[in-house]
């Protein structure tokens, strides 16, 4: 049976934007009355300094589009993102995109057929015998999932295989005339646009994928949704996300890591998903880790923004990077169910 071991990384991003502009320039406007003031004090707070848009509001103001006309601009925007994204990759690796198995495409911020899975493919010069899946609507912990089953793929089949996590949460830019509670606040302050691609082989140098596992508490399903409205898609985020993550993190963790003989310790590279700087408290103070462990959590959440799927991505290309770079690495995402996903990676030689 083969090793799947992450041999390339690609990121891509639109323009950067400046929080405190985006604040004063546009948000400032968009909120009134004591709602406002609520907003202000959650930018300020949101962890965030620049974030990336593929439709920035200082330039364009899509709140009151139609969801149809969203989606035709999705189209647009997510396709060369997503192939700068995959080019990165596939060249990291050192592979032709005919060399990929199977390639996997996570996006729940706009849909199309034939989708970006085809388009991509098309456009990169994928065998036609590439098998394709794409991932929708599982929000911020889908990279895991996509991992889980390109990992799958290059096991059973020994051939390389592809994932893409794209998403354009600026579309989604709800009107100001829509009803404003904390919870369209905080998403308002939090996300961003970004495209991440890993491309995984059988066996060699890179990260090996031991294994991916998750746990959902279907009793908070209410906790996290993402509806689609005549206006773009509306997040729904509950103040009590992080309170159910305390109850389940640890023991996740705790499961995966002693399915192969390894402690918390033993961990040198935690590749948190941040989706608030709460969420990162909480799972810092759960796991009982030193605030220096997810200090690459933080810098992506300060430099990216939360760009729901690929993010956990991001976190780990700056963990790659780093000097030096960690032996053994954790990966968790949350996200609608409320689900939890964790992955444990090892440096191969």
């Amino acid at each position: 049976m083969s090793v799947p071991v992450i041999a390339g990384l690609g990121t891509a991003h639109p323009p950067s934007a400046d929080q405190q502009e985006l604040w004063e320039k546009f948000f400032s406007q968009h909120f009134s009355g004591s709602t406002r003031a609520l907003a202000e004090r959650i930018f300020a707070h949101s962890g965030v300094t620049r974030r990336q848009a593929a439709v920035n509001p200082l330039l364009e103001d899509v709140s009151d589009w139609p969801t149809e006309r969203r989606m035709l601009r999705y189209q647009v925007e997510a396709l060369p993102l997503g192939k700068e994204a995959v080019g990165r990759a596939l060249t990291a690796a050192g592979l032709d995109a005919r060399d990929v198995g199977l390639f996997v495409v996570c996006s729940c911020t706009g849909y199309a057929t034939p989708g970006l899975d085809i388009l991509l493919a098309r456009d990169l010069g994928m065998a036609a015998t590439t098998q394709r899946m794409f991932v929708g609507h599982m929000g911020c912990y889908a990279a895991l999932p996509g991992l889980g089953a390109v990992g799958d793929f290059v096991t059973a089949r020994g051939r390389p295989a592809l994932l893409l996590c794209a998403e354009l949460t600026s579309l989604h830019l709800q009107p100001s005339s829509a009803r404003m509670d904390t919870q369209q606040i905080v998403s308002h302050a939090l996300f961003s646009d970004a495209a991440v691609a890993a491309a995984v082989v059988p066996g060699g140098r890179g990260y090996a994928v031991r294994e991916v596992a998750s746990v959902t508490d279907t009793s908070t399903a209410d906790h996290m949704t993402w509806e689609v409205t005549d206006t773009g898609f509306r997040m729904g985020l509950s103040p009590k996300v992080p309170q159910v993550l305390s109850a389940h993190v640890r023991g996740l963790v705790d499961e995966v890591l002693a399915r192969h003989g390894t402690r918390r310790s033993e961990v040198d590279g935690w590749a948190v998903h941040p989706g608030g700087p709460r969420i990162l408290n909480v799972v810092e103070r759960e796991l009982g880790l030193a605030p220096e462990a997810l200090a690459a959590s933080r810098e992506t959440l300060n430099d990216h923004g939360n760009c729901s799927s690929p993010t956990v991505l991001l976190i780990l290309d700056r963990l790659f990077r780093s000097a030096p770079a960690p032996r053994r690495v954790v990966m968790l995402a949350f996200g609608p169910g409320l689900t939890l996903y964790a992955a444990l990676l090892e440096r191969s030689a």
